[in-house]
């Protein structure tokens, strides 16, 4: 279930910047105040630093610029780089640079910086990066290229979106000026806004860069307050403290909404929350039988939680996989599918039936370790099930992860097989028996 809200139509990142350049805009002004929910961390200012969660990047929007980072309508949208290209064999990916970008400090923003800011990285994922690019090469100050040890695909998927801080850009020569700590305490990026102040543990102060090459902000200053405690959130804000909270659920959420003067709006994000039975493997453990779990994952009433905590505004999933991600598959609502009527007592529909037989003869066949089922040998309803559906190749169980790609030739991917019913029969293979 995705969890998490906010007061404001837009995420923080969102509002700073639009999808492109824009006419002349009046000079910024006025302040706005948001109250955060967590606390700022000078880390958060340095993108070589960058963890493997989304958090920091609300301060990186602000603060910095990255060759290619995600925007509204483009999962990767030319940015520092107006353009880019991979060779035909796949080894080199080079970058051309948009003309006429500065820092805040006015040095322009060169492929040296490019090349200075990817050695110096060591957030999320940086051996995976380093392990794959053979050499980053300066080829003039607006061009830069990246060589590969073999033909790496995915690199993109690193560079230019928000699994990494390997290409948001920084200014080699201040840096080296000041050293990885004076840059914590005085960031200079090349993003819309500029560093003010950091009062630890209290406020970051952010002043307009007006001359940023996307558009000019209209608010001139920015005020991010640390304020982990949800109801002081919803208190400032009803005092006019804060003019935009984060995070706010269950009454009090419901207390923002039936405010007058304030407005609640959901803000989605990827937030995926399950439950993990950390001892069902213990083999004393009930969680250890795994029709202990499917009743626990049963009697989950996901709907009444959405409703309690995020007022309904979250999205079911019944995956770990987000719904915004790739090879995401949603099985059939539980227990019966939408239009469906449920079953007289004492008797289950002939198609669940029929599921519930294939699983269980599947289940069967697997702990014997065979990897076929005879068309009639074996148990009665084995038979009966392989004369019915001609069920050739099953993939049961927790253990089907190394199983469960291949299809008539091609790569599919779906959810876990182990979520419910349905889910276990979406991996089930079945073919006529020769």
């Amino acid at each position: 279930m995705r969890t998490l809200r906010s007061l404001f139509a837009t995420s923080f990142f969102l509002l700073l910047s639009a999808i492109g350049p824009g006419p002349v805009a009046a000079a910024p002004e006025g302040q706005m105040t948001w109250g955060i929910h967590i606390s700022l961390a000078p880390t958060w200012f340095d993108p070589a630093e960058t963890p493997g969660i989304a958090t920091p990047f609300m301060i990186l929007y602000a603060l910095h610029d990255a060759l290619v980072k995600p925007m509204p309508g483009n999962a990767m949208a030319p940015s520092l780089a107006e353009s880019w290209s991979l060779s035909k064999d796949g080894l080199v990916q080079e970058f051309v640079l948009r003309q006429g970008v500065k820092f805040h400090n006015g040095e322009p923003v060169t492929a040296d910086d490019v090349k200075f800011s990817f050695e110096r990285y060591r957030g999320a994922a940086n051996k995976v990066m380093k392990d794959k690019v053979a050499a980053v090469e300066v080829v003039d100050p607006g061009r830069v290229r990246f060589r590969f040890k073999e033909p790496w695909p995915d690199f993109m998927t690193y560079y230019g979106s928000l699994t990494t801080g390997a290409g948001w850009i920084v200014p080699r020569k201040y840096l080296e000026k000041v050293g990885d700590d004076g840059f914590k305490r005085a960031p200079v990026g090349a993003g819309p806004y500029r560093f003010v102040s950091f009062n630890p543990g209290v406020e970051l102060v952010l002043e307009a860069n007006e001359s940023y090459w996307r558009k000019s902000p209209s608010v001139k200053r920015l005020v991010l307050k640390s304020i982990p405690d949800e109801a002081t959130r919803l208190a400032m804000l009803k005092r006019g403290e804060a003019d935009v909270v984060y995070l706010l659920q269950s009454a009090l959420a419901e207390e923002a909404r039936r405010t007058a003067g304030l407005t609640l709006r959901p803000t989605p994000i990827v937030s995926t929350h399950w439950l993990a039975f950390l001892d069902q493997w213990d083999p004393k453990s009930p969680w250890a039988d795994r029709r202990v779990r499917l009743a626990a994952n049963h009697a989950i009433d996901r709907q009444v939680m959405n409703e309690a905590i995020t007022l309904g505004f979250s999205r079911i999933t019944w995956s770990i996989i987000p719904q915004s991600f790739d090879f995401y598959w949603q099985p059939p609502a539980y227990p019966y599918p939408q239009g469906e009527a449920a079953p007289r007592r004492g008797r289950l529909p002939e198609r669940v039936r029929r599921r519930r037989l294939l699983v269980r003869t599947c289940h069967r066949h697997h702990e014997r370790g065979g990897d076929r089922l005879p068309a009639g040998g074996g148990d009665s309803r084995e038979a009966q099930a392989a004369r019915a559906g001609g069920l050739l190749q099953g993939v049961p169980g927790e253990e089907a992860e190394g199983h469960r790609l291949h299809h008539n030739g091609r790569v599919r991917k779906r959810g876990h097989p182990h979520r419910d019913i349905r889910g276990l029969r979406r991996y089930v293979r079945i073919r006529r028996l020769p």
